[in-house]
């Protein structure tokens, strides 16, 4: 079992990326893996980008729209939770 951090989509890809243009989930997808980079380099990335409070959902921009995602320092994870894509691509 990896003790380093990693990403997933929560509850899975199909619920989250679903029907959604390829170039908007390829990028969440490249931004996810540098946060987990970013994370495993020691970074706090819970108060990262957009969000109300540390440790809380947050809020990153990504080709023209934005996900959402929710850093678990305890589990070292990423939970990337809903993708919003620019409105032309709607």
């Amino acid at each position: 079992m990896s003790t380093g951090w990693r990403w997933e989509y929560d509850p899975d890809r199909v619920h989250v990326a679903d029907g959604l243009p390829e170039h908007v989930v390829a990028e969440v997808e490249r931004l996810a893996g540098d946060l987990v980079e970013l994370a495993g380099t020691g970074i706090d990335i819970t108060d990262l980008d957009h969000g109300p409070r540390p440790g809380s959902l947050r809020r990153m921009d990504a080709a023209g729209g934005w996900f959402y995602f929710l850093p678990v320092p305890r589990d070292r994870l990423i939970a990337v939770v809903r993708i919003v894509p620019p409105f032309d691509a709607l």
